[in-house]
């Protein structure tokens, strides 16, 4: 739909958030399916991922966290696949949004302890 999907972000939205919150066995398929989906998503309708940058940041991190701190049954590979592209996400929100995402997640960065999560954030933080 390229750009046409502005028309129907609200509810794409609330599909790819309701996806992102809810694990889905070993293989992770629908999670990074929504992933990849909320990356051209973004890439499409840039201009209107400022007024949406609140609660996809919100939900990229509550992402970020439940797959970092997670012990069980995720496969290592499915869990770098899942930060990796929440990571791409972040990246190009914050591109939307002339920045505004490497600044509030500094200080998530620093109070964060967790290695995985804190690696994402700095992949975020120094990409241009």
């Amino acid at each position: 739909l390229g750009i046409l999907a502005a028309r129907h972000l609200q509810r794409l939205q609330r599909v790819i958030l309701g996806y992102l919150e809810l694990p889905d066995g070993p293989g992770e398929e629908a999670r990074l399916a929504m992933l990849d989906t909320l990356r051209c998503t973004i890439e499409h309708t840039w201009p209107r991922m400022p007024c949406r940058m609140p609660v996809l940041l919100r939900a990229l991190l509550r992402l970020l966290w439940d797959v970092g701190t997670e012990r069980g049954a995720v496969p290592e590979p499915v869990r770098a696949a899942l930060l990796h592209g929440a990571t791409q996400c972040l990246v190009l929100l914050d591109r939307c949004c002339q920045g505004q995402v490497k600044v509030l997640l500094e200080g998530v960065q620093r109070s964060c302890e967790e290695p995985r999560v804190q690696e994402c954030l700095r992949k975020v933080q120094e990409s241009t």
